[in-house]
């Protein structure tokens, strides 16, 4: 018998805690990675381009943390209407698997441990990025809620995901004093808007039908130009990255065949007949390879 009760309790902690994981998406590793892929670019064009190990250790953890907030955020604004679409109907708080009250807390947590993360930093870098974490915490608090009064939220994610290449810039260099850097943050702006106008696709007519923003929504027959041009501007200013680090032969067969298939991508999900969530679920897990292997072209060639 007390096996059994054991059993269940033990039981009942294994479902609380992959909820936990669900709520926060890293039983979904791509999107975490995805926002670690920029956030490693800067690290690794900074002049010195090898940052140490616990410098790197405190990134991914802040990626981690941060990337998890702005999941739970996502989901206390978007609950009723992540109720009515398909893709995201069983997401804990939609499904009711946990509460608004426990969100709310286990956001102040998250909210609590990146600030104690950045507090640990090294001078001269820590001052910087915590300014910037405080610039970026409002931004990423109310990006959820820029689909109802914002034609392009995206562009709004966009410049959450530019504090993941700023922030590491800053705690490493202890400035933003390069044009690399501008370079490195713009690459990051356009990829973001890029696959996240792609992924958006996805819930385009539960969008329309609810009647919320998004760019894959009011870029209407636009939506494939602007996302070649995106990645295409990407690939230049990571080009020009490289050209300004000397960076070594290897990095640019790298990035060129990179720039190539983030190309051809885009007609694996165009025209409309081919939209369907797996092949928007494919593109969007190979732009965290391909943007992991220019990741790796920039270590080997720094």
């Amino acid at each position: 018998m007390k096996y059994t009760i054991d059993h269940m309790q033990n039981k009942n902690r294994q479902i609380k805690l992959s909820t936990f994981f669900e709520l926060l998406r890293w039983n979904k590793p791509t999107g975490r990675m995805i926002l670690l892929i920029p956030a490693g670019w800067s690290l690794y064009l900074t002049p010195e381009a090898n940052p140490k190990f616990l410098m790197l250790l405190r990134i991914i953890l802040g990626g981690l943390l941060v990337s998890g907030l702005g999941c739970v955020v996502n989901d206390i604004w978007d609950k009723k209407i992540d109720q009515r679409v398909v893709r995201t109907k069983n997401r804990p708080l939609a499904a009711n698997k946990i509460g608004l009250k426990t969100a709310y807390s286990i956001l102040f947590f998250l909210i609590l441990c990146s600030f104690f993360l950045t507090l640990s930093l090294p001078q001269p870098g820590r001052t910087l990025s915590i300014s910037l974490a405080f610039v970026a915490l409002p931004i990423i608090l109310i990006y959820p809620s820029a689909k109802r009064w914002f034609k392009y939220p995206q562009l709004i994610l966009s410049i959450c995901w530019g504090f993941a290449v700023l922030i590491p810039w800053a705690a490493n260099e202890g400035n933003l004093n390069s044009i690399v850097l501008l370079f490195c943050w713009l690459a990051t702006i356009f990829w973001t808007f890029g696959f996240d106008t792609i992924y958006a696709l996805a819930d385009k007519k539960y969008d329309i039908k609810i009647g919320i923003n998004s760019s894959a929504v009011n870029l209407q027959n636009n939506t494939r130009i602007t996302i070649q041009i995106c990645y295409f501007l990407t690939s230049c200013f990571l080009a020009l990255c490289g050209f300004i680090n000397q960076m070594d032969f290897i990095f640019w067969p790298i990035w060129l065949t990179t720039s190539i298939l983030m190309q051809r991508d885009i007609l694996k999900v165009f025209p409309e007949e081919k939209q369907s969530i797996k092949n928007i679920g494919n593109h969007f897990k190979n732009q965290s390879i391909y943007g992991g292997v220019l990741l790796l072209g920039i270590i080997i060639a720094s």
